[in-house]
């Protein structure tokens, strides 16, 4: 058990809805559906009503700083069948490239770094299967996506938000200010950053009530 999942969750019966992405920007074809991965009829871009209100919120304050720019969709909702699935997934794709002495547990802590357990208790949900969850970056006014300097997903230290914020390589700062622009505009929307990932916002779930020392998250799963 992570500590965020420790948080009592009080259900307020929220429901999924489509994120509008004629304001924002998406990733096509959705990089998991691509491979495979199982959502049946939901589709993957989709979040909770008032995370949606909360995502068009910072794409508002975006554009008065950055005009053309927009915040483009990686993934949100998330069934646990796929959150198992890319576990898997990941775990594979770090076999294929371990030391031939890395053991199954050691690479499956390497996993579960950047992963959440694929938990069916309710009690335990998995941050995106609630529909407050979405990784997402920025796309600048040419349509080209901003270098964050680490692709999204990537499970190695360069995932860590502050990563280069210490790096005195002009290209490693520009990298920084760029993840601190996309921090910035969510942050002002409300959203807690995942501490591990740059690319992890979420509102309402017990990842967002841990960090922002709420008593109870709004979201279980869906």
């Amino acid at each position: 058990m992570k500590p965020y999942q420790q948080i009592s969750i009080v259900e307020c019966g929220e429901s999924l809805v489509p994120i509008p992405l004629e304001r924002l920007a998406a990733v096509s074809p959705h990089p998991y559906q691509e491979l495979g991965a199982p959502y049946g009829d939901k589709s993957p871009y989709m979040l909770r009503e008032t995370v949606v209100e909360r995502l068009l919120a910072a794409q508002t304050q975006l554009e008065e700083t950055h005009p053309g720019w927009r915040i483009q969709i990686f993934d949100a909702y998330r069934p646990v069948a796929v959150q198992e699935f890319m576990v898997l997934h990941t775990y594979e794709t770090l076999r294929q490239t371990a030391h031939p002495e890395t053991s199954k547990e050691e690479l499956m802590a390497q996993v579960y770094q950047f992963w959440a357990l694929p938990s069916e208790d309710p009690k335990t949900p998995p941050p995106h299967s609630t529909g407050g969850a979405i990784d997402l970056t920025l796309i600048d006014a040419s349509g080209i996506p901003v270098d964050m300097g680490s692709p999204i997903d990537e499970p190695s230290p360069r995932s860590i938000p502050d990563h280069f914020a210490a790096s005195t390589n002009p290209e490693e700062k520009r990298y920084h200010i760029s993840r601190e622009l996309l921090y910035h505009v969510m942050h002002g929307a409300g959203f807690a950053r995942h501490p591990n990932e740059w690319w992890h916002f979420s509102w309402g779930d017990q990842m967002w009530a841990w960090l922002t020392d709420r008593p109870a998250a709004r979201y279980g799963r869906v």
